[in-house]
């Protein structure tokens, strides 16, 4: 696995990194099992950039990857979220007050089980604290070697900025697909003046540019998708004929839907790290393989042409989510 500059830092980490979200849960039936070996395969073949968060599953989520990496921690590019969490209603609460802030980062890392975390971010802005205080507070923990690097997560590009002139950001991490270019490309381009890195969630569309999804029979009774508008009865038809003439493409380019979602976007810009999310070994090494395809202007073009944005029905997270955007 090539290595990608994380930004300014001089860090470098692996070009794919393994998104942890739904390793326990969230997409579907739980296998603890089988999510454990992905991750143990992911360290394998290099996949070393390993992302989480307090919220997943209330902390679960942190216990599980601190048990997987544990005896590994020297080969993991650790990074975990704060500041956001879900009532017992189902509301997203944002909170980043610095209090906050440093409970979150203490109780990370004990679930965890490490001395410290390689990129800390704040999950979701809090329009009622300012951003300065609360990279104020994670530069605190910068200081006290609890955390090595400061990420911000769904930024807009002025609370960046105002970020980044407190204490230099490391990360932006935010939404890149295929079918969410339009509204990453301001962050894209304020990463780039910037010297940020741009971490890519969900860079497969949650699985649509996969090419795997036929109908919605496809989706477990459990799984959370079910709540995002594409997903919904009135659009999933529109989407799933979308997403295969791309999948047409990719048999053309010898290779898999995925792995062509991912090289398109690692080619968008050097400072780009994906963080696809799976819990199963195929998957992982699959996704690791787009790294080693390299896509022509040409091939961008014809992308494009296939599947333009404005194919996809239905916004890219539900109501109650998309107030949480700093936009």
């Amino acid at each position: 696995m090539r290595q990608r500059q994380l930004g300014n830092t001089g860090e470098q980490v692996s070009a794919i990194g393994l998104g942890c979200m739904g390793l326990v849960g969230w997409y579907g039936e739980r296998d603890d099992a089988e999510a454990a070996a992905t991750v143990k395969r992911a360290l394998e073949i290099g996949v070393t950039h390993l992302d989480t968060a307090a919220v997943y599953q209330d902390g679960e989520n942190e216990r599980f990857v601190g048990a997987c990496i544990k005896g590994h921690r020297d080969r993991v590019f650790l990074a975990t979220k704060c500041g956001m969490e879900r009532s017992p209603e189902g509301r997203i609460l944002v909170d980043t007050r610095p209090e906050i802030i440093r409970q979150s980062c203490d109780a990370s890392l004990q679930r965890l089980g490490t001395d410290h975390i390689d990129l800390f971010y704040l999950h979701r802005i809090d329009p009622t604290v300012p951003i300065e205080e609360a990279v104020g507070a994670m530069a605190q923990l910068v200081d006290a070697g609890k955390i090595r690097f400061i990420g911000v997560s769904e930024a807009s590009p002025a609370t960046l900025r105002r970020a980044h002139e407190t204490h230099p950001v490391a990360a932006l991490q935010s939404e890149l697909s295929l079918w969410s270019e339009h509204s990453a490309e301001p962050a894209l381009d304020t990463c780039r003046e910037l010297g940020i890195a741009f971490v890519a969630y969900s860079p497969l569309g949650r699985g649509f540019l996969t090419g795997a999804m036929k109908n919605l029979s496809h989706l477990a009774k459990g799984d959370t998708r079910h709540i995002f508008p594409r997903f919904h009865e009135d659009n999933i038809d529109a989407n799933i004929a979308a997403a295969e003439q791309f999948t047409e493409f990719a048999k053309a380019m010898n290779c898999t839907a995925a792995q062509l979602a991912l090289a398109w976007v690692l080619a968008k810009w050097e400072g780009v790290l994906p963080i696809p999310g799976t819990k199963k070994r195929k998957y992982i090494e699959e996704n690791a393989a787009a790294e080693a395809i390299e896509l022509t202007a040409a091939d961008m073009q014809e992308i494009a042409r296939r599947l333009p944005e404005d194919l996809v029905q239905g916004e890219r997270y539900p109501e109650v989510m998309m107030g949480t955007l700093n936009l």
